[in-house]
């Protein structure tokens, strides 16, 4: 097992051999809330001033679903040409999401990618699988995704689509994931939710808030949560608990000083996926309650991060500010699951055998570290040339991070066989660790970046972004350091007149990637880096009560021949440049209000193909987990004063399963549906929501990932209730 040395850290503590609050389960945490809830809210009823003098720090947040802080540019979304969806903390309360993967039926441009219960989340955008270590932000600032997220502290979930090449200077296509975490605002908050559902979960959050000292000049944002996690598969139990804590203060009148922290923990036992049947590919019953982990010494995957930020903001003049921001990531990963892979018996691995059976493999990955650090400083305002207004952006971003894995424990052979009538049959542990498995990366980027949005008048606007990185990378496998960079440029035009927004977009993205180090000819070599191109055309529409869009999108990105070497069978493939991938899309959203109905859809169609591969075979192919459309509808309804009915449908298409075509996961429609009761307990302000998912309790594959050369099946969860009461103290 690795060590992780962090002398002279604040972050250190939660990785030393006793864990961050000690003993610290669902009863110990409910005692915290409690605590910190009659503390710190008598602390500042005493200490907060019952007047102030000076008028106090505003922050200005445009309409819902309209505020884009990733963007980075000084504009009302609905006017930028940019594609994204905005999720703010009422949406991610109002649909009962737990997870990163539960927001994904807001967006129809978004599905899932490999999300197990007790695991992190992956998210599919326009049709790449998004990159956990590089296309995920926090504040702006790069993050690593590879961990349990916890959604009780964030104020929004910001999901860019699209190539990011302005955004991030190395990232895969499809797009970037933003959470932006909760901060002090100007009025108090003392909030209290209470949960449970139909699994037996149960959770408590407290989220406090106020302004304190000389003209109240200092602000505090107190978020504290605990949940006992389980679900309808059997031995899935667990816990999640985070504590966040965000601290502001005025300096002088034109300076602001943020400072905040979050740490998390969730362990629980992961619920192994399912696969096609023999060489047939029949699939087998959609059952949430089968779960293949349930060996006496399965262990439950631990994900436990420390993060946090130090952002300095000071206006220069009335069109003028700099900024400049720190961040810190440090987290520790146990990752174990009793991993179903393969039929030996009938010599396939990428599936299970055709009576059921399945090999079962001991997998360990303890004791994992990954640290993130960045610091960015920037420079944002106005200058009028003639008859033209520039609103520019100057920055530069130094970001690092650190992977150290410890050897694995994962065997060439199984640790035995079970079957899916008998999911919990005993088999022996194996825990003897594989050699040379274990790894350290490094990696180092410098990124200087500029944008310049110029009105030529009222209307016509054009955009313009640049951004350079020079990117450094060493691995403990293959010593010699290798050195990057590139240069990324992002175009665009946009007019705007009478509510209506056209515009027309150039982006590009960059992807620096190595063999993979199993069954390769050249494993760990650096290969080319890959530019992806994307070229966008939109139409927006934003005026009292109504919006809409329409946007098609073209991405392009280079591949490698992996895909053919898998198709053919090659076990010592060479590894290099091999066509592209091509995905063509038309997303359509809207939303509006009408007398008591809010109304709230998306749909996003997608061819997306393989194309000019040497292996003319794959050409023409469809990814993996891809459905060729994507339909999603929400719609309210005030059915009497205080109480709101809701409904949601999604509906997925058609995917492939196996890489060569020979079999799609058919298409699949579900319905939810929630109630929510405004009202008044003591004078107190409270609401209590029902959420019942799956309310017509459909059985379907809801996902059909293809990870580690092996079809995956992921069936949909039951239908479930949950009861979530919230009060105002």
């Amino acid at each position: 097992m690795t060590t992780h040395a962090t002398k002279n850290s604040f972050f250190s503590p939660i990785f030393s051999k006793k864990q961050a609050f000690p003993g610290m389960n669902t009863a110990g945490a409910a005692i915290v809330l409690i605590v910190a809830s009659n503390t710190v809210s008598s602390t500042f009823a005493q200490t907060s001033p019952p007047e102030t003098t000076l008028k106090p720090i505003v922050i200005s947040a445009p309409a819902l679903r309209q505020q884009l802080s990733l963007g980075g540019f000084d504009a009302p979304l609905s006017e930028q040409p940019i594609s994204a969806t905005v999720i703010t903390a009422d949406d991610i309360k109002a649909s009962g999401a737990q997870r990163l993967a539960d927001l994904y039926k807001l967006d129809s441009s978004v599905s899932d990618a490999y999300n197990a219960v007790g695991y992190i989340d992956y998210a599919t955008v326009r049709g790449f699988v998004i990159d956990n270590k590089f296309n995920y932000r926090r504040d702006g600032l790069p993050m690593s995704g590879d961990t349990a997220i916890g959604l009780a502290n964030k104020e929004r979930v910001e999901i860019l689509k699209g190539t990011s090449g302005i955004q991030a200077g190395t990232s895969a296509p499809g797009g970037l994931v933003n959470y932006v975490v909760k901060r002090p605002g100007l009025k108090p908050i003392r909030s209290l939710d209470l949960s449970v559902d139909s699994n037996g979960q149960l959770g408590a959050a407290l989220d406090l808030s106020n302004r304190f000292g000389a003209d109240n000049a200092q602000g505090y944002r107190l978020n504290v949560a605990t949940d006992r996690l389980n679900s309808t598969a059997p031995d899935s139990r667990g816990s999640k608990q985070l504590f966040a804590l965000a601290l502001d203060s005025r300096i002088g009148k034109d300076g602001l000083l943020e400072g905040e922290f979050e740490w998390s923990r969730r362990s629980q036992q992961e619920v192994a996926p399912l696969s096609i049947l023999g060489s047939a590919g029949v699939l087998p019953s959609a059952d949430p309650k089968l779960n293949l982990n349930r060996q006496t010494w399965s262990l439950p995957a631990v994900f436990e991060g420390l993060t946090g930020s130090l952002r300095y903001t000071q206006a220069i003049n009335d069109r003028w500010q700099w900024s400049a921001h720190l961040g810190q990531q440090r987290l520790k990963t146990d990752d174990r699951i009793a991993f179903p892979f393969g039929c030996s018996a009938e010599g396939v691995f990428d599936r299970f055998c055709s009576n059921g059976d399945v090999d079962i493999y001991d997998f360990r990955s303890e004791g994992e570290r990954r640290k993130k650090e960045a610091a960015q400083l920037k420079l944002d305002g106005s200058l009028q040339t003639g008859s033209l207004r520039h609103n520019l952006s100057f920055g530069a971003l130094q970001s690092s991070s650190l992977i150290q894995t410890p050897d694995q424990v994962f065997a060439s052979t199984p640790a035995g066989t079970i079957n899916l009538s008998n999911p919990a049959q005993p088999i022996p542990a194996s825990p003897t660790p594989s050699p040379n498995t274990g790894n350290t990366v490094r990696e180092k980027t410098i990124e200087f970046f500029a944008t310049d949005v110029i009105a030529w008048n009222e209307s016509f606007k054009t955009w313009l972004g640049l951004r350079h990185t020079l990117l450094k990378r060493s691995d403990a496998l293959s010593p010699p350091e290798y050195v990057q960079s590139f240069t990324l440029p992002w175009l665009a035009a946009s007019y705007s007149a009478k509510g209506y927004t056209v515009f027309a977009s150039h982006g590009q993205g960059i992807e620096s990637d190595i063999a993979p180090r199993l069954s390769t000819a050249n494993p760990g070599a650096l290969l080319p880096a890959k530019r992806s191109q994307q070229n966008e055309i939109g139409l927006k529409y934003s005026q009292g009560g109504l919006q809409w869009n329409a946007t098609v999108f073209q991405i392009t990105r280079p591949m490698s021949n992996l895909d053919a070497c898998g198709l053919l069978g090659n076990l010592s493939c060479q590894v290099q440049s091999d066509g592209q991938a091509k995905h063509t899309g038309l997303e359509l959203a809207a939303q509006t209000r009408f007398g008591a109905w809010q109304l709230d859809g998306s749909a996003t169609m997608l061819r997306a193909q393989r194309e000019q591969s040497s292996t003319a075979a794959l050409n023409g192919l469809q990814p993996t987990n891809v459905p060729s459309h994507i339909l999603r509808l929400n719609a309210a309804h005030h059915i009497a004063p205080g109480w709101l009915l809701g409904a949601h449908i999604s509906h997925e298409g058609e995917r492939a399963i196996l890489p060569n075509n020979s079999l799609f996961l058919p298409a699949w429609t579900r319905l939810d549906a929630s109630l929510k009761w405004d009202t008044q307990i003591n004078g107190l302000k409270s609401n209590l929501q029902l959420n019942l998912n799956n309310v017509l309790n459909k059985r379907f594959f809801q996902e059909s990932p293809y990870q580690f050369s092996h079809a995956y099946l992921f069936p949909a969860q039951p239908r479930s209730l949950r009861l979530n009461f919230n009060v105002s103290l």
